[in-house]
């Protein structure tokens, strides 16, 4: 059934995903197992999304029905179990109405394992500074920028984030189309991510690391 499952999350099979999850646990499959291949595949996936043998609608449609999936493991995977990453807070910087990389990144990064809250788009950094002190146990950060114009914006919300004394709490990771490692690097983020799978990478690492 593993098999199946991790077909139907990269093919995007959204109405077959729900009952080969049901069929796979009926047979004897763990929650656990169910929940690596299909992490595994959207590793996949990320992998293939890289290398432009996919395009952002496929990759958004197999986080969609891998997210479907997960949604029939949740009430039987025990706290802290695996996919149990911590919170993540998500958002486009201020000045910036992009959001469909924004969302791709929030899926993936779903798929991974985190708790997402996702600010939406125009985010202040005075508004990542409350959702940090909101959800204290917050983890990591991500800074979205499509505009070269709102590019700045990231370098401001982090220093708003030093300023509020939440730098230590937080890794910061930002991407975007203008963004490179080096902006990444001059604004003091702790990562650079070029796509959304490589994003729930570093993501898991830091929080691995930490």
């Amino acid at each position: 059934m593993l098999p199946d499952i991790m077909t139907a999350v990269e093919k995007g099979k959204l109405k077959e995903i729900e009952d080969l999850t049901k069929k796979a646990l009926e047979s004897g499959e763990s929650p656990e197992s169910i929940l690596t291949a299909m992490t595994e595949t959207m590793g996949i996936v990320g992998d293939r999304f890289q290398r432009n043998e996919l395009f952002i609608p496929e990759m958004l449609i197999a986080a969609m029905t891998m997210k479907k999936g997960v949604g029939v493991l949740i009430p039987l995977l025990v706290s802290g179990s695996i996919g149990a990453k911590g919170k993540l807070i998500i958002g486009t910087v201020r000045g910036d109405h992009h959001d469909i990389g924004k969302n791709l990144v929030a899926l993936m990064m779903e798929s991974a394992g985190f708790e997402v809250i996702d600010l939406g788009v125009d985010v202040s950094p005075e508004q990542y500074v409350e959702a940090i002190k909101s959800n204290p146990d917050c983890k990591i950060v991500g800074l979205s920028s499509l505009l070269t114009t709102t590019m700045e914006a990231m370098g401001d919300t982090i220093k708003a984030i030093v300023a509020a004394g939440f730098r230590k709490q937080v890794k910061i990771i930002v991407g975007g189309a203008p963004i490179t490692p080096e902006f990444a690097e001059k604004i003091g983020a702790d990562a650079y991510a070029p796509d959304a799978g490589s994003a729930a990478r570093k993501a898991a690492e830091m929080v691995s690391a930490a």
